[in-house]
Formats: structure tokens, C-alpha cells, sequence
């Protein structure tokens, strides 16, 4: 805000001021933002579909292991304990910048390991039907730690946030030779301070949008929401 006032002071200062076309000036920034907060918001909508399946198939998931009086009656602790820490492990990995899924793996990898130390006991089709709904919850981590590291392209971010701080070099003088030299300089110092906060505000609600575990922002996601001991 500060470089918008300064700029808008050298412009009447040095006397400034041209005539341009700003729809080039619309491509160049407004463009290319919003299509950024579009793909963000996106996202975040494929966040929540795979964080509901997660939970989902961590539900499904008990109901066949223990859907035997018998099997309730021998695992049902081993079997809560197992899955309250792939919840909770696949939820911490979330909310961290930590890349690596070594702790969610080993984690998730207990369901396989804890079929086939009971598989005496644990008939073949409810293994058959735990390992089906376990793909589908791996498929719902790795979608969920995909969006969790792959973000909005640095570049693109960075050429939006450098037009963004050219705008006011080309912007103010075009103000001023439209709102004319009868006009209070206070309108042109106002418009470009304010077309300046638009901008400035759409990149930071594009910034929060591509991180919506990190619980910092009103939109991010309630990750405690997807806890299956709620």
C-alpha cells in the first residue's frame, strides 16, 4: 500500500501521466489470479470429498473386522487402538509441512499386519472385504497427501505477485489523466490505494486457500471433524 502512495505522489510530482488500455493490464494480473483461486477452491472441495472417504472406509473398515459377536468380543481394543492411530496419524501428517508419509504408511500397514497374525480366526471373506475398503482408504490418503504438498505452481504465484506490484507504476498515471487535474488528488490517491487492496486481498485469499490444513485462515478445514472418536 505504502509503494501505491509513493508511486502516486512521483506520478504528480514528476507530472506523469498517459493514456493506456488497461484490459491488457486485466489479463496480465486479474486473469491470471482468479484462475488461481479457482483452482484452489477446487482443492479445497477435494480435500473434503476425500477426507469424508477416509473416515468413511476407517468406519467400514472396523464394522467387518469385528462384524462377528465372536471377533468383537477377542479385538475389538486391538482393532479401535489400530485405527484411532491411522486416524490420528493421517490427520497430524496434515496439519505439518512435513512431505514424508513414512509414520502414515507404517500406520495404515498395522491393518494388514494385524489380518494376517488372526487370519485363524478372521474368515476369508471378511479379509477380502477388509483389504478392498483398505484400497479405497489408501487411495484417500495418497489423494489427500497430494494435495496436502503439491500446490499452486511457484511460478505462476510469483508472476501474479510481481504484476501485482508493477500495477501502480502503470495504473496511477492513467488515474490521473482520467479524473483530470480539477478534480482533489485525494480521488486518484483513493481509487489507486483501493484497486491496490483488491488485488493485494485476492492473492491472500488464494494464498490461504491452497493450504486448508494448516488451520490458519477462517476457511481452512476442520480436520478435527474427521476424527472417528469425536
Amino acid at each position: 500500500m505504502l509503494s501505491s502512495t509513493g508511486i502516486t505522489f512521483l506520478s504528480y510530482f514528476l507530472k506523469i501521466k498517459f493514456n493506456v488500455d488497461l484490459t491488457l493490464l486485466s489479463i496480465a494480473i486479474i486473469f491470471p489470479l482468479v484462475f488461481s483461486i479457482r483452482g484452489s477452491f477446487r482443492r479445497r472441495e477435494k480435500a473434503l470429498e476425500h477426507l469424508s472417504e477416509f473416515k468413511s472406509t476407517l468406519s467400514t473398515v472396523k464394522y467387518y473386522l469385528l462384524s462377528k459377536k465372536e471377533l468383537a468380543d477377542l479385538y475389538k481394543d486391538d482393532v479401535d487402538a489400530i485405527l484411532l492411530d491411522i486416524n490420528t496419524t493421517v490427520l497430524e501428517h496434515l496439519r505439518t509441512m512435513n512431505p514424508s508419509m513414512t509414520k502414515v504408511d507404517a500406520s495404515m500397514d498395522k491393518v494388514y499386519q494385524f489380518v494376517l497374525k488372526h487370519e485363524s480366526t478372521i474368515t476369508r471373506q471378511i479379509r477380502e472385504k477388509t483389504f478392498r475398503f483398505m484400497k479405497d482408504m489408501h487411495e484417500a490418503v495418497e489423494n489427500l497427501n497430494s494435495i496436502h504438498i503439491h500446490r499452486t505452481p511457484i511460478s505462476l504465484k510469483a508472476y501474479c505477485l510481481i504484476f501485482i506490484f508493477i500495477f501502480p507504476i502503470i495504473y496511477a498515471p492513467e488515474v490521473i489523466i482520467n479524473v483530470g487535474n480539477h478534480q482533489p488528488q485525494w480521488i486518484v490517491y483513493a481509487i489507486v490505494l483501493l484497486t491496490q487492496f483488491i488485488l493485494v486481498s485476492l492473492y491472500n485469499i488464494q494464498d490461504q486457500l491452497e493450504h486448508p490444513f494448516d488451520n490458519v485462515g477462517i476457511d481452512d478445514i476442520n480436520l478435527d471433524n474427521y476424527r472417528i472418536d469425536r
